[in-house]
């Protein structure tokens, strides 16, 4: 599909859920797809303001230059931003963080995201998930029904004939939808060249220093120690997808602007989430059994 039909079936979806629903949240992390997301929201009701708040997830490892663009965003809009933390969740006693080598504190953002869904009662959360990222996210229709305890059951799921869509939920169920599921990542990018977006810089090639763990290039940070047969390096690299810097990997790139990296990815061959995220390399199924527990 072109751009212009993808944004149509977008802002379709966006309204469809604001008509139907009564306490919608959006997902934003400050990641390339809720930004094109978020842009989608604000044309869907401009000029009257967006009709739900902004949710963010936050692990308490993410990238600060992230971070810096989501306040930076949340400001200029004026919009609502309510932040789930995950240390909170840990110091609760809701969730035990994990210890070893390959720890990540990403599988505990089930539990923060579920608990704050429940405390705002929202009854939907958009989400910026693509059907091309990692092939459970290809299965989940864009309409993604969760039970009362938040699971998801890929069995059982409502059909999307025609784009007509079943909102009904029961108390205590809720919806994700996801109105990127039909985009790729080069539509992405495409978009926000269109539209002449934002980001935040490490999408772009820039200097940082890194060590190599099963084939993947990490951040050096403060949560994650390198083995002493890891060496540190400083190397050109940029970000494709952004999530908690434990488990989230660079590239090896000299793309430094957006037509750089629309050239970078027409030419790849493996998915943003495939190449850098150490999570869903845990097993096969990985994704998949996230998900069923009430991942995003």
């Amino acid at each position: 599909m072109s751009l212009e039909m993808l944004e149509a079936e977008s802002i379709h979806i966006i309204r469809e859920v604001a008509s139907e629903f009564e306490r919608p949240a959006l997902l934003f992390s400050g990641g390339k797809d809720s930004i094109v997301m978020l842009r989608l929201a604000e044309k869907a009701f401009r000029p009257a303001p967006m009709p739900f708040a902004l949710v963010h997830v936050d692990t308490g490892h993410n990238f600060p230059e992230v971070l810096d663009y989501r306040d930076k965003r949340v400001a200029e809009l004026g919009v609502r931003l309510i932040v789930a933390s995950v240390q909170d969740s840990i110091d609760s006693g809701r969730v035990i963080e994990p210890t070893g080598r390959r720890a990540s504190r990403n599988r505990l953002q089930t539990t923060t995201l579920l608990d704050i869904i429940a405390e705002h009662r929202f009854d939907v959360a958009f989400g910026g998930a693509r059907r091309d990222e990692e092939k459970a996210r290809a299965k989940e229709r864009i309409f993604s029904f969760r039970d009362e305890i938040g699971q998801w059951d890929p069995r059982n799921q409502r059909p999307e004939l025609w784009n007509l869509f079943n909102t009904r939920i029961r108390p205590g169920e809720h919806i994700r939808v996801f109105p990127l599921s039909n985009w790729t990542e080069l539509d992405v990018w495409r978009y926000i060249a269109s539209d002449e977006l934002d980001v935040p810089p490490i999408y772009f090639a820039h200097r940082r220093r890194v060590f190599e763990r099963d084939g993947m290039l990490l951040a050096e940070n403060p949560y994650q120690a390198p083995d002493p047969t890891e060496v540190v390096s400083e190397e050109t690299v940029r970000y494709r997808t952004v999530g908690d810097m434990t488990c989230t990997g660079a590239v090896l790139s000299g793309a430094r602007t957006v037509a750089d990296i629309i050239q970078e990815v027409a030419t790849t061959r493996i998915t943003e989430r495939g190449a850098t995220r150490a999570d869903d390399r845990t097993s096969e199924a990985a994704m998949e059994d996230r998900k069923r527990e009430g991942y995003f």
